[in-house]
C-alpha cells in the first residue's frame, strides 16, 4: 500500500548552513564598511535599521524588511538621480 501522507521536511536541516553563511556575509560586509569609514551611507543605515526586524516573531519578517528598505511614497519623481536601483530608499533624495 502506497503512503500518500505528506513528508515533513526539516527546514533547519535543509537551510541552516545557508542562513548561517548569509549572516556571516552580512557581518563581514559591515566590518569592511566600518573599517573603510563608510557607516554613514544611507544604505548601511537602512540595513542597520532593518536588522531588529529579524528578531520580531511572526511569519512576515521578509515583507517587513523589504518594506523598510523600499520607497514609501506614491508620487513619481521628476527624474531619476541614478541609473540603477540602490536597494534602499534615501529619504532626502
Amino acid at each position: 500500500m502506497k503512503d500518500d501522507s505528506p513528508t515533513i521536511v526539516n527546514l533547519v536541516d535543509l537551510d541552516f548552513m545557508d542562513a548561517r553563511a548569509r549572516l556571516l556575509d552580512l557581518a563581514s560586509f559591515l566590518d569592511r564598511v566600518e573599517r573603510a569609514g563608510q557607516m554613514d551611507d544611507y544604505r548601511v543605515s537602512a540595513l542597520l535599521e532593518a536588522l531588529p526586524l529579524l528578531t520580531n516573531a511572526g511569519p512576515d519578517r521578509a515583507e517587513k524588511i523589504l518594506l523598510s528598505l523600499s520607497d514609501p511614497t506614491s508620487e513619481p519623481i521628476a527624474e531619476a538621480h541614478t541609473k540603477g536601483a540602490a536597494g534602499a530608499w534615501e529619504a532626502n533624495s
